[in-house]
């Protein structure tokens, strides 16, 4: 199964992405969620993107994919300070998913995270 939808990073992205994904695990949305807001607050709102959550059936693993138009921009874990209010978002992504990485283009990039299980819930 695939999932895949073009929108604008915004914030009222956020909340329409999980209801997009709303057949899928908790993680699954979470990690979903996490890679969009990362790209709104690194590369600014309105930034277009294509998001992108692929299933290996039976039992495989649950793919997810965040595209946007920067090539240069690349994320990185941060050590946030325990009362900051942000910051934390590919910290949890990767205490999550099995795999994370960035496919670099030309003209793009696809920060992608892999998550044990169908992903399904």
């Amino acid at each position: 199964m695939t999932f895949a939808l073009t929108l604008l990073a915004t914030p009222k992205a956020v909340p329409e992405l999980r209801h997009h994904l709303r057949a899928h695990d908790f993680e699954v949305r979470l990690c979903a969620t996490e890679l969009l807001t990362n790209v709104i607050d690194h590369l600014g709102e309105g930034t277009p993107v294509t998001v992108r959550v692929m299933s290996t059936p039976p039992h495989g693993c649950t793919r997810i994919e965040v595209t946007d138009p920067d090539p240069h921009a690349l994320p990185a874990p941060l050590s946030a300070p325990a009362t900051a209010e942000s910051g934390r978002g590919l910290v949890l992504v990767d205490a999550l998913s099995h795999r994370w990485g960035v496919d670099q283009a030309v003209d793009r990039k696809t920060v992608w995270c892999e998550l044990t299980g169908p992903g399904m819930g």
